[in-house]
Order: structure tokens, then C-alpha cells, then sequence
């Protein structure tokens, strides 16, 4: 079973047991979160397509840890005018488990 969800403005293809990074959720480390947004489910070997989502399904999977990426550094340079800038960036993300994808019917 596998599920595509929506999260954070991308999207992620999932089943129970993988171990993915999302966006940083406001969820504390080891609670449940639960993403409502499923746009495709295949349950034996049928896909069901939502429209745009799948009516009745949810996943659910448990926070592992709330961290940051690694940093990225971001350096522009003018020739010429000899015009420099260095910025660097770390990405809040966090690591969640799934644990199971549920329906009703």
C-alpha cells in the first residue's frame, strides 16, 4: 500500500515504515502528526486518484526529530565594481515516520 501526499507545497510518495523529511511541522518530537491530504492511494494493485483528494483517507506517522540542513552558502560577486556578498542558509525540516495509512472503507 502507498499513498502520495501534500505537505509543506510538495508532495511525497509514502507507505507504512518510510522515513521521510518534510517541511518543519509545529509538531514536538515523538507526537503523532496526521496529513490529511492525499492525493492518490494504490491498495491492492488498484489506484484510486482523488479529485482533487481522496475522500476518506488519512496517514498517519510520528515525528522523529525536528532538525536543520545543512548549510548552504549563497555568495554573489560583480566584476568590475568588485561587489561581493556572502549569505549562508539552513533549512528547518522535520524527519517524520509513517506508520500507517488509514481508510474507511
Amino acid at each position: 500500500m502507498l499513498a502520495v501526499i501534500k505537505t509543506g507545497g510538495k508532495q511525497y510518495i509514502v507507505s507504512p515504515g518510510d522515513k521521510i523529511k518534510v517541511e518543519k511541522l509545529n509538531v514536538e518530537e515523538g507526537k503523532e502528526v496526521t496529513f490529511l491530504q492525499v492525493l492518490l492511494l494504490e491498495k491492492n494493485k488498484k489506484i484510486e486518484i482523488g479529485d482533487p483528494l481522496v475522500k476518506g483517507v488519512k496517514v498517519i506517522g510520528k515525528v522523529l526529530k525536528q532538525d536543520r540542513a545543512k548549510k548552504i552558502i549563497v555568495f554573489r560577486y560583480k566584476s568590475k565594481t568588485r561587489h561581493k556578498t556572502k549569505k549562508s542558509h539552513r533549512q528547518p525540516f522535520t524527519q517524520v515516520e509513517i506508520t500507517q495509512i488509514k481508510t474507511t472503507s
